[in-house]
């Protein structure tokens, strides 16, 4: 059977930690330096956003995916939820694709970002091991 380690996106985490401590360091400095016509509740608006756009950003630093016993826990930028395995048809990720969709018994599809793209041939070997768990785990 594949590794069951989980999946994550390498580019994927660094990128929008270093995107979230800019965008603080910059709106708390906006905050900070904007003339003195501005009020406390402006100041304290600007870092609000600031630090609102780290929270989004940080979002995606928590994209994985984690195979377990009864399925796929694919946690995106909403909230998680399990894939059982038997409800996974196919593992697609073709060329132009950001990242690996997986094609659902009931006709829908569920994107993975948590094997993404950007991170180079790294992708398409983590998502050949996406489809041999996938098929390990229906011949069970």
């Amino acid at each position: 059977m594949p590794a069951v380690t989980p999946f994550a996106p390498r580019r994927g985490k660094v990128v929008p930690a270093v995107l979230a401590v800019a965008a603080v360091v910059l709106f708390l400095a906006v905050a900070v330096l904007v003339p003195e016509k501005y009020q406390l509740v402006d100041r304290i608006a600007f870092a609000g956003m600031g630090l609102a756009i780290a929270a989004l950003l940080l979002r995606y630093v928590t994209i994985r995916a984690v195979p377990q016993d009864d399925g796929l826990f694919v946690r995106n930028i909403g909230a998680g939820q399990l894939v059982p395995w038997e409800e996974i048809e196919a593992v697609r990720f073709s060329d132009g694709m950001p990242w690996v969709r997986l094609d659902l018994a009931d006709g829908d599809e569920q994107a993975v970002m948590a094997i993404q793209r950007a991170d180079g041939p790294r992708s398409v070997q983590e998502a050949q091991r996406l489809s041999d768990l996938v098929a390990a785990h229906q011949r069970l």
